[in-house]
């Protein structure tokens, strides 16, 4: 009995397999829908969806993507799949689209079948593993992008063909439709990209020293231009990582993360890079070699760029990401803002640090002139020098430094704000003049000491002869004549100031110094 029922099972099958590749032949609707109706009745939907593809689909998409019956390709040049794609659709809108329409009407008792998973995109999916097996290779991720997004936009246009949203749900989960979507792995291309992206930022920052790339004197400049190729290579991957030709949406995720994590690379490098200058941890291999080489200038240039990156990460940079991720949640939208706003706050951070470099770095150039202030009080030191009318040679160079790096208003003004240049300036004139009274100070308490025990010294050897000392000695003291030598020069050294548009008598440590060193009769007022 059940060998009968095979046969008539089978016998059935064939007459109605001729039948329906007779319908479609003829683009016969009837017998079409009947047949239709028949495999459906029967519950062998598989049956027809096969024929459809063999009978169909399958020689026009061996016209666009040949491939032989081992699977090798004939005659293919490359393994890119736009134009295929494109012609493809044609096919289905000429040759596909009259039994789509049948199995899809309203109230045909036809949505059993999935002509567009289990035969067209079947056959489609069959030819690019025969024919064109490279285009799912992420080894060349350029092309594997525009292969996948051409698939992609292939996808949708199939959908485009379901009549309703729950057709498109079906037609999504078939395991068709999963085996396609799991030959791109986007995993792996996101990998080749970070080594990209990522690779091409180590390798700048690797470098030895600080690269300027910019010539002010081009005539192309702009104070929005980036001045050091690291700074620029950094920009240029946090906008790598969105350009159309390298972002996946469905990696946007990781590719945000990499945004973070290229900020806080770029961060860690510089400020690991101050400590370690400041430590004196800049040995060869260190990775901060650039720290221990850079010059006052060369910070300049970083508290530029770090000014730049951040106007452009908070603003423009920002605003184009949230313009490619505009289909997110707005509290998706929000969380993505606030990470990249908190990556350019971070990165705004270490302008007080490099000011802090650059403000230590002059202080330790000026204070080599202040080794003449320890040889000045030898000069009085029982001697018989007069008292001093004008100040010391050395308070000239104190300044130098600044001079020399901040009063080229030409070659550093387009590169720093009045407002940075000014504190800069502050902050290191500050600086000098703490580490000027430490050591006027130390020298003045000392001679005093040394003087006062001398004089206790005199008296004694007085009183022990039976001289008599009740009337002062009417001599200025080698102290007194160190103290004016020091007036004299704080006085030009204040002077000096004024010339940098800093005012001495704002610095606590001037005015602490004026007053160890001003005549009694002048500590009270500061007048340069």
């Amino acid at each position: 009995m059940e060998k009968r029922i095979q046969s008539a099972s089978l016998l059935l099958d064939a007459s109605l397999g001729h039948c329906f590749v007779d319908g479609l032949e003829h683009r016969d609707e009837s017998v079409i829908y009947n047949c239709l109706r028949a495999y459906a009745a029967i519950d062998n939907t598989s049956s027809a969806e096969e024929i459809f593809r063999t009978t169909v689909v399958a020689p026009l998409v061996q016209k666009i993507i040949p491939h032989g019956p081992s699977g090798v390709a004939v005659g293919t040049s490359g393994d890119g799949l736009e134009n295929d794609y494109q012609e493809i659709k044609t096919c289905i809108n000429k040759d596909c689209k009259f039994l789509l329409e049948i199995s899809s009407a309203e109230n045909s008792g036809l949505h059993v079948f999935d002509f567009l998973a289990n035969s067209i995109l079947k056959e489609v999916l069959s030819a690019i593993q025969k024919g064109k097996p490279g285009a799912f290779s992420p080894g060349r991720p350029t092309e594997f992008l525009i292969n996948y997004k051409s698939s992609l936009d292939f996808l949708a246009h199939l959908e485009g063909y379901c009549p309703s949203r729950s057709s498109v749900t079906k037609f999504r989960a078939e395991a068709i439709y999963n085996e396609f979507m799991k030959q791109w792995n986007v995993g792996v291309y996101f990998s080749l990209r970070f080594q990209e992206i990522a690779g091409a930022l180590e390798s700048a920052l690797a470098a030895t020293s600080l690269i300027p790339v910019h010539n002010s004197h081009s005539g192309h400049w702009n104070s929005q231009d980036l001045t050091l190729k690291q700074s620029i290579t950094l920009l240029e991957s946090l906008r790598s990582c969105w350009r159309e030709d390298v972002l996946i949406f469905s990696c946007a995720d990781k590719f945000l993360r990499l945004t973070l994590q290229l900020l806080s690379r770029f961060s860690n490098w510089l400020s690991s890079g101050l400590d370690a200058r400041k430590t004196g941890n800049t040995s060869s291999n260190s990775g901060y070699e650039w720290a221990a080489s850079a010059v006052p200038s060369d910070f300049l240039y970083i508290i530029h760029d770090i000014n730049c990156l951040v106007t452009e990460v908070c603003g423009g940079y920002l605003d184009d990401v949230l313009q490619l991720l505009s289909s997110c949640s707005v509290d998706i939208l929000d969380l993505v803002k606030q990470s990249i706003l908190q990556g350019g706050k971070s990165l705004n951070g270490l302008t007080p640090l490099v000011i802090n470099a650059i403000t230590e770095s002059l202080v330790d150039e000026a204070v080599k002139g202040l080794k003449d202030v320890k040889a000045i009080a030898t000069t009085f030191r029982m001697t018989n020098k007069p008292i001093p009318t004008r100040h010391s040679l050395y308070v000239s160079g104190l300044l130098t430094p600044l001079k020399k790096d901040f009063l080229d208003t030409e070659k550093h003004s387009p590169y720093l704000t009045k407002e940075t240049m000014n504190e800069l300036r502050h902050g290191a004139a500050t600086a000098i003049t703490g580490r000027y009274y430490d050591m006027v100070a130390e020298i003045v308490s000392v001679a005093r000491k040394t003087e006062s025990s001398l004089q206790r010294l005199k008296k004694g050897a007085q009183r022990r002869t039976g001289v008599s000392s009740d009337v002062s000695d009417p001599t200025v003291s080698d102290t007194d004549k160190l103290c004016m030598q020091y007036f004299l020069d704080i006085q030009e050294y204040g002077r000096n100031l004024s010339t940098l548009g800093v005012d001495a008598k704002e610095i606590p440590a001037y005015q602490s110094l004026w007053q160890c060193v001003a005549p009694l009769d002048r500590q009270n007022v500061i007048r340069l």
